[in-house]
């Protein structure tokens, strides 16, 4: 519960940092029910009354953009005791009213829908394969809706409202008690910052099976190699690859990836 001191920070907070970014979206035939991203933010919110314009939405739609941080911490000053940390989705909640000045807001539940993600690329019919895959990725963020997460306390007009846009069967529904999505709880880790409350960091060691100075191939060709990340580096895959472009016996080099870093090597 946070006392006036906190309240005032956090509209003004809001105010600076979160409004000016917010994508209010009044439903009517000439504002259609956004794209939504996959598990992104978004609130869903019923009103009453017209605004400035006279326009009657009785639903609309909140996007947040994936830039805020999900967790802001409210300086010493107005939270002496400790340290005082407060979620985006409550502060947006807190003033979702001045998203929508002269209307009343009567109720709201945020969401987040799941999308099929899966990539269809035929590599032998696309000239170039990474341009196909970065098209491919960007476009699942949009794919077809399976799963649809709502606050526990969305109302059921909301709920069918919701379902009706997405397409969804009763069992792809779910309410969730709290966030949305749990997983910005680990954001606080950084915010946090204290070594006593974290576990000692870990070094990933090179792959012991791995002989430095000996060509890998050699040794594969002695024994096969079980390595077992993060516990043990991913140099000796790159290594490999390294020796495997280098070699003029190498005619094609095919490899599976699952997911790689923002500065992975592989996608040099």
């Amino acid at each position: 519960e946070r006392n006036l001191a906190q309240r005032a920070w956090v509209r003004e907070y809001f105010a600076r940092e979160v409004q000016p970014l917010l994508i209010p979206v009044g439903l009517d035939p000439s504002h259609p029910f956004p794209q939504v991203a996959n598990k992104s933010l978004n609130f869903i919110v019923r009103l009453e009354g017209a605004d400035a314009f006279g326009r009657v939405n009785e639903v609309a739609i909140v996007k947040v953009p994936r830039v805020l941080p999900r967790f802001i911490a409210v300086p010493g000053k107005v939270a002496p005791l400790g340290r005082n940390y407060v979620s985006l989705s409550s502060v947006i909640r807190a003033h979702l009213g001045d998203l929508f000045p002269g209307r009343k807001v009567t109720e709201f539940s945020q969401f987040r829908v799941t999308r099929h993600s899966d990539l269809a690329v035929d590599e032998e019919d696309v000239r170039n394969l990474r341009t196909a895959l970065r098209q491919g990725l960007q476009q699942r963020h949009y794919g077809q809706a399976v799963r649809l997460e709502v606050s526990a306390g969305c109302s059921q007009f909301l709920l069918d409202f919701l379902q009706r846009q997405f397409d969804l069967p009763e069992a792809a529904l779910y309410r969730v008690q709290g966030p949305v999505n749990l997983v910005r709880l680990t954001q606080l880790i950084d915010l946090v910052n204290d070594s006593a409350l974290l576990f000692p960091g870990w070094a990933p060691r090179w792959p012991h099976q791995m002989q430095p100075g000996v060509p890998i191939m050699e040794q594969l060709r002695k024994s096969d190699m079980l390595l077992h990340q993060p516990f043990e580096s991913f140099g000796g895959v790159l290594e490999f690859l390294r020796e495997a472009v280098n070699d003029p016996q190498v005619l094609a080099i095919k490899q599976t990836i699952y997911r790689t870093g923002a500065d992975s090597e592989l996608m040099d």
